[in-house]
Order: structure tokens, then sequence, then C-alpha cells
């Protein structure tokens, strides 16, 4: 959409459309960053191929193969042009609920008459325009676009959080990092909005010691080293983890361990290990591949891939803890409210 700060504003409440209820707001002040003009790939100040710039993940491709096209990994581009048509008759000049992230995608490929979900507290006027293409999942490996099975252990720990999250929150801490606007998580790949969408802008700068991914939304910077310095002691846990950066050919190749057990990834544990991948393949494209490890979670790694796109776009400030007091007071008081059976 053109109105960028209305779209900042709803942003946050927009995370459930198609997602599990988000709580938040987010607010758009003064312009931290401004891209570059687009041209063709060069080097840039430290000799290796330029990345800089702001870069927007607007895929409507879904983290997963739809279990409609199983056994299929493209489409025809006819099939891709009847998506689109689908797609602006429910979700372009409508009011339709707002849908999140995967959601664009399946409502277009079930060719529903009406998008309607009952989590979203936005329409269509808060979404940005999704990119449709030949694949039928970001995942690329394993071949089957699916999410390996999760192990016994971690089957046993996503059902004791499900369980817990039936019950009405006693406080703060038992609401989840997205709900108190403390952070989205790492790396930002998901099939609600903190994945592709409003959310999903990126802006890129580049040292000959340093590179920084700044995401707009909670305002979140990731300072990457590429010294060669090893990584931290394996007591040092952090929410976003410690990440190292080196460069294999035209590819920058960040390795990143040491997450917290509390980090915000899939109900991953501290055993997640990330290797990602970012490769400038045109003057308009950044593939962003990403292979997910952690052993106690998922029964063997996994390797999805995002294409960035150049954008144009300013990116804004986005106050969301700071604007997120009321809504969680209002949380809890309704859990209050619940136990109290009003």
């Amino acid at each position: 959409m053109s109105t960028r700060s209305l779209a900042l504003w709803v942003a946050l409440a927009a995370l459930v459309g198609g997602a599990p209820p988000v709580a938040g707001q987010a607010g758009a002040a003064s312009v931290r960053m401004r891209a570059a003009d687009v041209g063709p790939p060069g080097l840039g100040p430290d000799g290796h191929p330029d990345l800089q710039g702001v870069w927007l993940n607007n895929s409507a491709t879904p983290l997963e193969r739809p279990k409609m096209l199983e056994g299929r990994a493209s489409l025809t581009d006819e099939e891709v042009a009847e998506l689109r048509r689908r797609a602006d008759r429910l979700f372009k000049n409508t009011n339709a609920d707002f849908a999140a992230g995967d959601a664009v995608y399946l409502a277009a490929l079930a060719d529903i008459d009406r998008f309607k979900s009952t989590t979203a507290t936005g329409s269509t006027f808060e979404m940005i325009e999704r990119e449709f293409d030949n694949r039928t999942s970001l995942i690329v490996d394993p071949p089957d676009g699916r999410i390996p099975p999760l192990t016994k252990d971690a089957q046993a720990k996503r059902a004791l959080a499900d369980a817990t999250r039936r019950h009405p929150a006693e406080g703060p801490e038992d609401l989840n990092q997205i709900e108190r606007c403390l952070t989205y998580g790492v790396p930002r790949l998901s099939g609600s909005n903190t994945g592709a969408g409003p959310l999903g802008y990126y802006a890129i700068v580049q040292t000959p010691g340093y590179v920084v991914l700044f995401l707009e939304a909670i305002h979140e910077a990731r300072i990457i080293t590429l010294d060669g310095r090893p990584h931290l002691p394996a007591a040092v846990r952090q929410w976003q983890g410690d990440s190292r950066g080196r460069w294999d050919g035209q590819t920058l190749v960040i390795d990143t361990t040491n997450f917290s057990a509390s980090n915000n990834f899939m109900g991953s544990s501290d055993h997640l290990h990330l290797v990602e991948r970012l490769t400038r393949v045109a003057p308009d494209r950044i593939d962003y591949a990403i292979t997910i490890d952690d052993p106690t979670t998922w029964t063997k790694p996994w390797t999805a891939v995002i294409r960035l796109k150049r954008s144009a776009e300013r990116l804004f400030e986005y106050g969301c803890h700071e604007g997120n007091f009321e809504v969680i007071r209002g949380m809890l008081a309704a859990a209050r409210a619940i136990e109290g059976g009003r």
C-alpha cells in the first residue's frame, strides 16, 4: 500500500490474520533510512558483493507446500497467473479481513468466495501487494517442501506449551515474546505475518568488518562480525543467538549458535543452529537461504529460500513494545475476567 505509516500503525494487530492471536501496536515516526537507487549489483566498500539497501520479503509462496500441490515443486506460468487473478479478486480494493503470511496463497489456491479470519483485527487496507512465482514452497530441502517431523521430546514440549496456552495468563511472563513486543525472533521465517508481508522490510549495512541486518519490525539490528573471531562461550545465550559471518565467493554466509532456550523460533531449543546464505543474484533480488538444524526439535535439518526484493520504501521507527503497555494490561484483565466467570 502507498501509506506506509498507516500500514506500520496496524501491522502488529494484523499479525493474527491466519495465525494465533498476537497483541500489540506499532507507530510510524521519524524516517530512519532511505533505500538507495536501484542499480546493477557491484562491489560494496569492503570489496565484496554489495548487499546494501532496503529489501522486502513480500513473497506469497507459502513456507510449506500445500497438500493440494503435493509432489509439485513448481507451477506453470499459466497457473501462477490464475493464482494472481484470484488473489486480486479477494484482496485488491476489497474490505475483506487481513490475510497474514501463507493465508494469501492458500486462499487463492482454494479459490474461496471471500476471505474471513476470526482472529484478524484489520482489513485488506493494511496489506501490501504479495508476489506470486512458480514455487510451491519456500522450503527446498526436504524435497517434499515440508518441515521434517518433530522429535518425540519436541512433540511432548509442544503439547505442554499448547496446554499451557489454553489457560489464562497469570502475568506477562506467560505471554510469548511476540505478544509482549520484545522480539519477533531469528530467523524471520514463518507462515505468519512475521515472515512475508508488511513486517518483511530489511535494511542491510555493510562495512569491511561488519554486516548489519536491520529489521524494521521491532527495530531489531543483528550486528554480524566478519573478522573470524570464535563464537561466544557456550554458557552465554541470547534471544537472537551469536552470529559470525564470512564470505564464500559471492555469498555472505552467517553462522548463528548460542540461542537462548527461550528463543522464539517454532518451539526450537537452545540447540538451534542456523546457517544463512545471502547471494545477490540480480540488481533487485537477494536469494536468502536459511538452513535450520536442531536435533532436539526436528528429525533432520531443513532449508528454505526467501527472495528479498529491492525496495525504494523508507524504514520507519517501529515503537511496538513502547506502545504495548495498555494492550498487555487489557489481555491480563480479560484473563482475570474469564477466571471470574464474567
